[in-house]
């Protein structure tokens, strides 16, 4: 695989980490799904997306570069992916809807 390909993965997995993330929080779900709170195995579930998301998304950094730069991509991709989903969130909620659309409560 190309390295931008990976390069472009990884933020990607990054982004979805992070949205997975802040969707795990109550007032973030009802934002977005608008209807009751997400029971407490949708929350871990999530929970656990995120945290993989967002490992996977270091594991492709460390694949392009060398581990003192991969690491700074990633923490760079951490910041950005948080303000991108913070902005989201305030502004079109519904914008992460696709990222819950398959979970049934």
């Amino acid at each position: 695989m190309p390295e931008s390909l990976m390069l472009f993965a990884a933020l990607a997995l990054i982004l979805a980490g992070a949205a997975w993330l802040a969707l795990s929080l109550e007032s973030h779900w009802r934002q977005v799904r608008g209807d009751r709170a997400a029971t407490p195995s949708t929350v871990r579930l999530l929970r656990v997306l995120g945290a993989l998301a967002l490992g996977a998304g270091l594991l492709l950094c460390l694949r392009v570069d060398h581990t003192s730069m991969a690491a700074l991509v990633w923490v760079m991709a951490l910041a950005a992916a948080a303000l991108a989903v913070a902005f989201t969130l305030s502004w079109r909620p519904r914008l992460l809807a696709p990222l819950v659309a398959w979970i049934r409560h």
